[in-house]
């Protein structure tokens, strides 16, 4: 009984719709759906930029271990 039925949510998106216009609502999701895309963009984008520097620390330790090796 507490839970919300598929009237009550077709109520609701009459009231949303009459309130802001179609349009309106069409440019807010452009811009949610823009900035969704913007955000996976710059995580996809952040990865391999970690994955370089923690190869250049793997670089400069293996530089000092054989620098290391060749001193002995």
């Amino acid at each position: 009984m507490g839970g919300i039925g598929i009237w009550q949510l077709a109520i609701i998106a009459v009231i949303v719709v009459l309130l802001f216009g179609t349009k309106k609502l069409r440019g807010m999701g452009d811009d949610l759906g823009g900035a969704i895309k913007g955000f996976k963009k710059a995580l996809k984008e952040e990865e391999p930029a970690s994955s370089l520097e923690e190869k250049k620390d793997e670089n400069v330790t293996n530089k000092k271990t054989n620098t290391e090796k060749d001193g002995e």
